[in-house]
């Protein structure tokens, strides 16, 4: 029996899942594609339906270079599926359909649409369309439609919040593909990102991640060199708006004046991720990044003299093609300097269609392995002792679920510290709800998470904890027949799902 067979409710077209690859733009657009199918009728499917939905939609990445043998990979696990379904639709959307188009009809003609970057908002009609023609339907808009932030949205959270400030990349890193599918930067009207804001807050958000793919570039497209800073010190006007973060910057754009409003603004979160990628100035400039060695420690620094106790992530890319061991060693110069508290390396792959791919001087793998393992071991040490310093410390963590995974059977919950810092901490006596807040003191550290074993020292129930009671209540409401799984309830990741800040270009 179909998931669509289970009793559906009066006027539900079916179930839907949506399987999200890449980054944060794409959990973000995600978000969006979920409701948008569930405006046009659909439900979605229960956890792990694993394909058993009567609308599988595939939001790609493209960064990767297998990123087309995975998702061929799974469309074929489909297939048989769908051969037993009637009615049972497939679609592609995000980076890879917009790169590939028509070859993923060709490879999968059991694919019934394919929709690209810039028109996320046709899902719906291109879906309907299909069945009534009974054809695939691939459309893939050139220039941005909508801006994803004005279309429908099924969060993830009810308390934390994605918040799109701009779309596009103006960045020519060679080994990024991303400009070429999202398009150049096209900033939002900071009127409308505050009136977005207000509403989340209005509905019990209290954190909010500011998300762009070169996001403190946003002003550029407007002329406002300044648009960055002024719209974090804006958010700090917002009242029930406790965190504000934001991912990723550009090392090049990231200029004092931002650095001023994050330590001045009081909910601008003591957190900031900076993709390194390398080092080497040399590589740097292969890489087409406009900043340098001196350049990069600088902006660490200054980070550092105004916010001590910042929390500062970063990207790497081990074995770029001319890569030499000396290269090699001045990325580990830059992350003993900089004592990340915690770095997303990354073997280089080849990205198809960009410039890095036909570079002379391709690095042997075992080559690469081996330097990228000694990267692991130093930053893994360093993120171990700036955990260490963290214990005595007393911290206010924003409550989530579904960070700990260990938290059933150690009777723990989880939240995350003002600098997103992972903390595990012993359940109160007291009820607490994802979104509220609890007072702890760290007493262990590990190289990836705090633990706090003592009791909590306070609860504070928040609006948002109030949010997070009245979605499950409301899931739970639910005529038994649709089957909703509970909708998954944390603070959005910290990092791209895929590749530390995403497109791995920022």
């Amino acid at each position: 029996m179909s998931s669509g067979d289970r009793g559906q409710a009066v006027g539900v077209k079916g179930t839907y899942e949506v399987r999200t690859y890449g980054c944060q733009m794409n959990v973000h657009d995600s978000e969006r594609l979920s409701g948008l199918l569930e405006g046009a009728g659909y439900e979605r499917a229960p956890e792990g339906s694993d394909g058993d939905a009567d609308v599988v939609v595939f939001n790609t990445c493209a960064v990767r270079e297998n990123a087309d043998n995975r998702l061929y990979g799974n469309l074929g696990r489909l297939a048989p599926m769908k051969t037993k379904r009637p009615g049972m639709q497939i679609a592609v959307g995000g980076c890879l359909a917009q790169k590939d188009r028509d070859t993923i009809v060709k490879k999968a003609p059991w694919v019934d649409v394919v929709f690209g970057t810039h028109n996320i908002g046709k899902l719906p009609v291109l879906l309907e369309r299909a069945r009534v023609q009974e054809e695939a339907q691939v459309e893939i808009a050139e220039s941005l439609e909508a801006f994803p932030s004005t279309l429908p949205t099924r969060r993830e959270s009810a308390y934390a919040a994605w918040v799109s400030i701009s779309v596009g990349c103006n960045n020519t890193c060679t080994f990024c593909i991303v400009p070429a599918l999202r398009g150049k930067e096209k900033d939002r009207r900071t009127g409308d990102i505050l009136a977005e804001i207000e509403a989340l807050v209005a509905e019990g958000v209290s954190e909010i991640t500011l998300l762009g793919q070169n996001v403190n570039a946003y002003g550029s497209d407007i002329g406002d060199r300044e648009a960055f800073s002024k719209l974090l010190r804006a958010c700090g006007k917002i009242e029930g708006l406790e965190r504000v973060r934001f991912t990723s910057p550009h090392p090049r754009d990231f200029t004092d004046d931002v650095i001023a409003a994050m330590a001045e603004t009081p909910n601008v979160m003591p957190q900031l991720h900076m993709p390194l990628q390398s080092g080497s100035d040399p590589i740097l400039k292969a890489m087409r990044r406009s900043y340098r060695q001196d350049r990069f420690l600088g902006i660490i620094e200054k980070v550092r003299a105004a916010m001590p106790e910042a929390a500062i992530t970063t990207d790497i890319i081990v074995g770029f093609p001319g890569e030499t061991e000396e290269d090699f060693e001045q990325t580990m110069h830059v992350v003993r300097e900089a004592r990340f508290a915690n770095a997303f390396t990354f073997q280089y792959s080849k990205r198809p269609g960009t410039p890095a791919a036909t570079m002379e001087g391709q690095i042997p793998k075992e080559v690469v392995q081996e330097r990228y393992m000694r990267l692991s071991a130093l930053q893994e040490q360093i993120a171990w002792d700036e955990n260490k310093k963290q214990v005595g410390r007393t911290l206010d963590l924003m409550v989530a679920e579904g960070e700990g995974r260990k938290d059933g059977s150690t009777h723990r919950l989880s939240g995350r510290a003002p600098d997103n810092r992972l903390v595990h901490f012993t359940k109160p006596d007291t009820e607490v709800r994802p979104g509220d807040v609890v007072t702890v003191e760290v007493t262990y550290a590990a190289p990836h998470h705090l633990l706090a074993e003592g009791p909590v020292l306070n609860v504070r129930p928040t609006r948002a904890g109030d949010a997070w009671e009245k979605r499950n209540a409301e899931a739970a409401a639910k005529p038994v027949g649709v089957m909703l799984g509970l909708p998954k309830v944390g603070a959005p990741e910290p990092l791209p799902v895929a590749s530390g800040s995403g497109c791995g270009c920022d």
